[in-house]
């Protein structure tokens, strides 16, 4: 595959990706909130994990304001995270359409496409380590015990999905 070719693949693909996975982070994947954190594989059923735990009443409320806070965050960013898509969506369609392909411009917005989801993966990643830092020791290791199960769940559900 020529170098246009993949970085044409690349300007396609990326965008695609990257909205995808913002979608799901930010909440988009409707199948997670229809099962309410059961049994799937999604962040949601994070969320489940940290009721067997035996939360304090202490714990349960410095849980329920770390997620409003955040709550009310990510909602905020949505709409200018909507706005930044949108520009990104034109910019990469001058692109595509221009005459002459701009490899340069290209790599420019795909590294700043990249780059912003970096920036909400860590976000979202600090809301976590936010979260388990109210864990006592032994929470700590049952919420660890916890993620293994639920990954060994998922893994065996994928792999039952691909057998089939």
């Amino acid at each position: 595959m020529t170098s246009f070719k993949k970085t044409l693949a690349l300007v396609i693909a990326l965008p695609l990706a990257l909205g995808s996975a913002s979608a799901l982070a930010y909440g988009g994947g409707k199948q997670h909130h229809d099962q309410g954190g059961k049994n799937s594989c999604g962040m949601k059923s994070g969320h489940a994990m940290f009721r067997g735990l035996d939360l304090t009443d202490t714990q349960k409320k410095e849980m329920k304001a770390l997620r409003q806070a955040n709550r009310d965050t990510m909602r905020s960013e949505i709409a200018s995270h909507h706005a930044e898509m949108q520009a990104q969506h034109q910019k990469i369609q001058q692109l595509v359409l221009a005459d002459n392909f701009d490899e340069s411009a290209v790599r420019a917005l795909a590294e700043q496409m990249t780059e912003q989801q970096v920036d909400r993966r860590v976000s979202m990643l600090k809301q976590r380590h936010d979260m388990l830092q109210i864990l006592t020791p032994d929470q700590k290791v049952k919420y660890q015990q916890l993620q293994a199960e639920r990954s060994e769940q998922c893994q065996a559900r994928m792999a039952e999905k691909h057998n089939n």
